[in-house]
C-alpha cells in the first residue's frame, strides 16, 4: 500500500464561517470545578461509560504562597442530575510532578493513561509552543507516557508504569485506539513535534507524521481508521488542523498514514481537535475571535466511508459553538455526543475551570440534558 508523501495534500476547501448564532448548539452550561477547589483546571475527558472524568489541575496555594507551576492529574465521578457535578475527586499523580493529557483505557475500566514526569521536574521553565509570547505550554523533557491501574495506590510514583519515553525528550499528548491496541502520542525526540503510534501487543513503534515543524495532540477517530491532529509545520506560530487516514493491513496493523487532509488554513491558532462519536465532525478551539477570547468551533470531517472521500468534506462549514468572555478551549464530547465539556474562563473570577453543557441537535444528532446522560 502507498504511504503518505509529505508533499501530497488534497486541496483545502474552506467555506466562510456559518452565521448560525453562537451557542445555539449548547444548552445551559454548568460549572464542574471552582477556584475554591483548584487554582485552575482543564483538559478533561469522559470515561467511556460517562460516569467519570479525568482532568489536570493545580491546587490552590496557601496564603502567601505561590501556586504550583505544574499540573497534577485528577479523577472525579460525574454525577448526573438537574445540576451535574463532580464528586469524590482524587489526585492520581505523585505530588510535585508535571502531568498532562489524561485518557481512559477504552477496554479496561480500571486503567487510565496520561503523561507524567514521574518525579518532580526542574523548576526551570522548558521551551514550549507559543503565540506572541502569551499562550504557551511547557515541554518538559522528563515527560513520559504512563499507564496507571486505579486499583493501585493513587498518587504514588510506584503505581505509574512507563509505557513510552525514557525521560530525555518530551513524550506526551497521548490517546489510545478504540480497541485498546494502539497508543498514539507526540514526541520531541527529533527536536520537533512528531506523531507516533505504538502497537501495545508487539511493542512496534511506527512514525505517522514527521514533517518539519510541530505536530501533536492526536486522537483516533471513533472507527479507529483515522486520526486528527494540530500542526505548526509552517513554523509561523499558527496551528492548523489535519485529518490523516491510516494505512492498515488485513491483520489490523497500522503501517503509517495513507494520506492526510488539511482542515483549517488561516492566520489563527486552531488547536485541540476532538471527534464527535459519529466521526462526522471535529470540535476545536480557535483564536479567530482574538487571543484574549478563544472560542469553540465545530467543523465537518469526512466520515471515512468510501474508497476516495472527497476533499471538500474536510474543513467545510465551520460553525461557532461558544460566545463568552475569556478563553473557551479544549472541548470534548462524551461517548454519546450529547454532552460537551470544555475549559472556560467565563466564571465570575475568570479562572480556567471545567464546564459542561448539553450539545443541542443541530447537525442531525440526538441531544439530551446533561443530567440524563
Amino acid at each position: 500500500m502507498n504511504h503518505l508523501s509529505t508533499t501530497t495534500l488534497l486541496p483545502v476547501l474552506l467555506l466562510a464561517t456559518s452565521t448560525v448564532v453562537a451557542e445555539e448548539f449548547l444548552g445551559t452550561p454548568v460549572q464542574l470545578t471552582t477556584s475554591k477547589q483548584f487554582a485552575k483546571a482543564g483538559e478533561a475527558y469522559f470515561s467511556p461509560d460517562g460516569k467519570r472524568v479525568i482532568f489536570q489541575a493545580v491546587l490552590p496555594a496557601d496564603p502567601g504562597e505561590e501556586i504550583e507551576p505544574f499540573y497534577g492529574m485528577f479523577l472525579g465521578d460525574y454525577v448526573a442530575g438537574d445540576v451535574p457535578r463532580l464528586e469524590n475527586i482524587r489526585q492520581l499523580s505523585p505530588p510535585g510532578t508535571a502531568n498532562t493529557c489524561g485518557w481512559f483505557d477504552p477496554v479496561d475500566p480500571d486503567v487510565v493513561w496520561f503523561a507524567s514526569t514521574v518525579q518532580p521536574p526542574a523548576r526551570a521553565e522548558s521551551p514550549g509552543y507559543q503565540r506572541s509570547g502569551r499562550y504557551k505550554w511547557m515541554f518538559p523533557p522528563q515527560m513520559r507516557v504512563v499507564r496507571m491501574n486505579l486499583k493501585d495506590e493513587l498518587g504514588s510514583a510506584d503505581s505509574l508504569e512507563v509505557i513510552e519515553g525514557d525521560g530525555t525528550a518530551y513524550v506526551a499528548e497521548c490517546s489510545v485506539s478504540p480497541d485498546g491496541r494502539y497508543l498514539l502520542y507526540c514526541s520531541l525526540g527529533s527536536g520537533q513535534g512528531d506523531i507516533f503510534v505504538k502497537d501495545l501487543e508487539t511493542g512496534e513503534v511506527v512514525p505517522l507524521v514527521t514533517v518539519p515543524g510541530y505536530d501533536g495532540g492526536p486522537f483516533f477517530s471513533p472507527d479507529g481508521r483515522r486520526i486528527c491532529y494540530r500542526s505548526d509545520r509552517h513554523n509561523n506560530n499558527y496551528l492548523q488542523l489535519f485529518v490523516g487516514e491510516l494505512d492498515i493491513d488485513d491483520e489490523g496493523r497500522i503501517l503509517g498514514l495513507e494520506r492526510e487532509f488539511q482542515v483549517t488554513d488561516n492566520a489563527h491558532v486552531n488547536w485541540a481537535p476532538f471527534w464527535h462519536p459519529a466521526g462526522t465532525h471535529l470540535l476545536y478551539a480557535t483564536s479567530q475571535m482574538g487571543h484574549r477570547n478563544y472560542e469553540v468551533f465545530i467543523v465537518d470531517a469526512n466520515d471515512g466511508s468510501g474508497e476516495v472521500p472527497p476533499a471538500a468534506r474536510y474543513g467545510t462549514a465551520p460553525r461557532r459553538i461558544t460566545d463568552r468572555p475569556g478563553a473557551d478551549v479544549l472541548p470534548v464530547f462524551d461517548s454519546t455526543g450529547t454532552l460537551m465539556m470544555w475549559t472556560s474562563q467565563m466564571g465570575e473570577d475568570g479562572s480556567s475551570q471545567l464546564w459542561v453543557a448539553p450539545f443541542v441537535s443541530k447537525l442531525g444528532m440526538v441531544s439530551s440534558d446533561p443530567g440524563n446522560s
